[in-house]
């Protein structure tokens, strides 16, 4: 049997031979690598092997993106939508551990396993919608950043929007350090956010019993309330973070045990749970003090206008008038290290995204460069002709694209998880995918449900002229038909493809781990992941 290796060129998993016997010898051949080892015993202890990815994936949740729906969530509609963040938290849990889970059975990232089970055809327009979703997830951390560095040194913000380039500079000082310091650095950022808006809650005093009633109990009042809720969605659960959490995990050299495999499993999740709970709370910070400042009964006439149409530069000023100068800067350095952690996170999903679907190897500099021009551009535009306010309202659409393209990372994550060929004893139970489904459905059908209302008010409530409406007409049912076409593709199709190599899954593999007494078994960790560097193109491999 042959089998295309992926990442470094070669299977992750400890094959079965000819005689049924376990090769213990190393599938990749580098002392070099910085290996995160997890000791073969059930501990505790052993929590802290896996602590980083979640971390890294937390970024996700809380970069400017989020904050600029958070702040615009709390100015517009007070605490009413925090129920919107707890929901996509939870529902962010159970999607980011079912992309763990995924790397950490297989061997594979769901972008490799996109490339091994769709056509060449799907699998270059999945492609596609995974680079744009990275590039409209770029392009709040380059405003963002753009913005904090105008509230700290008071730069332009067209200026701060092509400074953001020197990120690529930093990405690559720090590539040579590899993933477990990358991962203690990420930490070290998401706490510095966390403390500053611990600050700024001190300073606002929102009123607890309003946060936890706003926290608990759903309401959507007003026109805008649904786009904005969509926004928020789309900026919690991002496309590409699903690719990204799938990598990482397999930076770790794991015992190739069921009990190995079940506890890796069970530890991310608890990771995962952590640094998610850590940016929960964060937005939630947003949202309250956001809330809590525009619905201040001292605002002046300056301040109730800046909170009408409220984003990360008004954001600055208003909390400069109303709670001083020091929440300002707080502010700022927060959104400043979420732009710049953002960076470094959206950058390497971008790499193994490409990697995975085209198993293509560029220069991680090139990589960079690459997706920064792609964001630089059509931030620096917007900023200099719609300033600041334009710049916002790019955050808010860019957010809306990551949501509307939010199924087609998911759906391939929900079947390729649920699936014994793929995932073995170790696939989603009919309770996990109840659930997963279920709120794969709601995210699809609140996106398609504003998509067509929005449209449809539009055509007949925009006063355009008859030519123009028909011609719209046709060229946006079209767009719909086709994206509802693909999501059903999806939904509808048999995976095709299975993980030969699933480790200790079969009755055969789990009477040889009994009668060797759960020797220890080892999968090395992907050098790609490990040292955060694009790997050589793959190649066929034979393996029994």
């Amino acid at each position: 049997m042959a089998a295309n290796g992926s990442g470094a060129g070669q299977p992750q998993f400890i094959a079965s031979t000819g005689n049924r016997s376990f090769s213990n010898a190393p599938l990749i051949e580098n002392s070099d690598t910085e290996q995160i080892v997890v000791p073969d015993r059930t501990s505790w202890k052993n929590l802290f092997a896996y602590m980083g990815p979640g971390f890294l994936v937390s970024i996700a949740y809380i970069d400017p993106g989020n904050f600029e729906t958070d702040l615009q969530s709390g100015a517009q509609y007070k605490y009413e939508l925090l129920w919107i963040i707890l929901v996509a938290s939870c529902a962010a849990l159970i999607i980011q551990s079912m992309a763990a889970n995924l790397g950490v059975v297989t061997g594979k990232h769901l972008a490799e396993h996109c490339r091994t089970e769709y056509p060449r055809v799907t699998n270059f327009i999945l492609w596609v919608l995974a680079e744009i979703s990275i590039v409209a997830c770029d392009i709040p951390e380059v405003i963002g950043t753009a913005f904090a560095l105008n509230m700290l040194f008071n730069i332009p913000v067209w200026i701060g929007v092509l400074l953001t380039g020197l990120s690529t500079l930093i990405l690559l000082a720090l590539q040579q350090y590899g993933v477990r310091k990358l991962e203690f650095l990420i930490a070290f950022l998401v706490s510095t956010i966390a403390a500053c808006f611990l600050v700024e809650l001190g300073y606002a005093k929102p009123a607890p019993k309003e946060v936890l009633y706003g926290l608990f109990v759903p309401q959507l009042k007003g026109d805008g309330a649904t786009g904005l809720a969509i926004s928020l969605l789309g900026a919690m659960v991002m496309p590409h973070n699903l690719f990204l959490h799938s990598a990482l995990v397999l930076s770790r050299k794991i015992p190739r045990s069921v009990g190995g495999i079940k506890e890796a499993c069970r530890f991310y999740m608890i990771e995962s749970a952590f640094a998610l709970m850590i940016a929960f709370f964060i937005n939630v910070s947003v949202i309250s003090v956001s809330g809590a400042v525009c619905n201040s009964s001292n605002l002046n006439v300056e301040d109730q206008k800046s909170c009408q149409n409220l984003d990360l530069n008004e954001a600055s000023f208003l909390l400069r008038n109303v709670l001083g100068s020091w929440s300002s800067k707080l502010f700022a350095i927060a959104l400043l290290a979420s732009g710049q952690s953002s960076t470094i996170t959206g950058t390497y999903a971008g790499q193994y995204v490409m990697q995975g679907f085209l198993d293509l190897r560029l220069e991680p500099w090139v990589r960079n460069l690459l997706t920064r021009c792609l964001a630089i551009v059509p931030s620096l535009i917007v900023a200099l002709i719609g300033g600041s306010a334009g710049a916002g309202k790019l955050i808010i659409i860019a957010s809306m694209i990551l949501s509307f393209e939010l199924p087609f990372a998911l759906i391939p994550l929900l079947k390729f998880t649920s699936s014994k060929t793929k995932m073995g004893m170790h696939g989603n139970s009919i309770m996990i995918s109840t659930v997963t489904w279920i709120i794969g459905s709601l995210i699809m059908a609140i996106n398609i449900y504003y998509l067509l209302t929005g449209f449809i008010n539009l055509l007949f409530h925009g006063h355009l002229k008859v030519v123009a409406a028909v011609f719209l007409g046709i060229l946006g049912f079209s767009g719909m038909a086709v994206y509802l076409a693909g999501i059903a593709y999806l939904v509808l199709r048999k995976n095709k493809e299975a993980t030969h190599l699933l480790a200790l899954t079969t009755p055969e593999s789990r009477q040889i781990e009994n009668e060797q007494g759960n020797a220890s078994m080892y999968c090395l960790p992907r050098e790609d992941i490990v040292s955060m560097q694009l790997p050589q193109r793959s190649t066929t491999t034979d393996v029994d």
